[in-house]
């Protein structure tokens, strides 16, 4: 069966923006001028997907609004003649997907939001693509998890290698074979696990293919870290009856869950962006230069 459906997760307080999450929702943050949930909206289209549900909280609808026509300025926008301007406001609206939205009424962790989407999924494959994690490729990502679903037909996580070290913030995988280079069975997924009991350096990164067969496990699923419903518990639970992969990702991804990664992908999509790039490189290399110079007047005062 194709995947054509996706659904995002965009319900949490955003706490770690705060202020400015305060009454604007973290996925509607910029990266220059592009806000995170329309990088993950576009590598949907990108992948082949038809539908999309976005679960939101509250506080939310600023991300509906922006998916959604603004007539008084694109007729602004119009009478201005500001023709670049305008194709990109209609290019939000007519994104080429079909997009649906739902609240989830309390934050109860990742997997009560995926369980909202089950009248929506029906009985089809479907992907999970996390707001906090972007992705860049040759191939999205997701495009990369569905044409391995259609050689396996079964669920299929996205992977990363990470620091050892940093392996407690991530759930990780036990790999038990590699079907074919990238591609894993899995014997367990653990939840942030301790740093000493990481089973690899495997960590679940924010892209899931799922077959529908994870409602039911997610409808009974008890509370797990945080006291929340852990999509990672209920995928484990889903492995016993049916073999879930692993496809680990070589290609770079960009954490805007994070204030530094938040900046380190700004910097990075900035110098790739046509309007700010021949500005933003020399910037970036004269303040190289005088960070270089003080840290090596802080070092020569130390060893004075």
């Amino acid at each position: 069966m194709k995947v054509r459906k996706a659904v995002i997760p965009a319900a949490g307080l955003g706490t770690r923006f705060l202020p400015a999450t305060k009454a604007l929702a973290k996925e509607m943050l910029p990266i220059v001028d592009k806000p995170t949930i329309q990088f993950i909206v576009e590598e949907a289209k990108k992948s082949g997907i038809e539908d999309i549900l976005i679960i939101e909280g509250k506080n939310k609808r600023s991300i509906e609004d922006h998916f959604d026509s603004a007539p008084e300025l694109e007729q602004n926008l119009e009478a201005k003649h500001k023709d670049a301007l305008l194709k990109m406001v209609h290019e939000t609206t007519d994104i080429g997907v079909n997009l649906f939205f739902v609240r989830q009424p309390y934050p109860r962790g990742l997997g009560d939001a995926v369980r909202l989407a089950k009248s929506f999924v029906g009985d089809e494959p479907f992907v999970v693509m996390l707001g906090d994690d972007l992705m860049e490729d040759k191939v999205p990502l997701t495009k990369q998890l569905i044409d391995e679903y259609e050689r396996t037909h079964s669920s299929i996580l996205a992977v990363k290698r990470v620091p050892h070290d940093e392996v407690s913030a991530y759930g990780v995988i036990d790999p038990s074979a590699e079907v074919h280079p990238g591609l894993f069975n899995v014997s367990r997924f653990v939840e942030k696990p301790a740093v000493e009991d990481a089973p690899s350096d495997l960590a679940i990164i924010g892209r899931y293919l799922l077959t529908p067969e994870i409602f039911d496990i997610l409808d009974k699923q008890k509370p797990g870290k945080g006291n929340e419903i852990q999509l990672t518990d209920a995928i484990d639970t889903l492995n016993k009856t049916q073999r879930v992969f692993a496809h680990e990702f070589t290609g770079s991804r960009y954490d805007v869950g994070n204030k530094f990664g938040f900046v380190q992908t700004t910097i990075e999509y900035g110098l790739t962006h046509p309007e700010v790039k021949d500005q933003l490189r020399p910037y970036i290399l004269q303040l190289a230069k005088e960070l270089a110079a003080q840290d090596a007047k802080a070092k020569t005062k130390t060893q004075k």
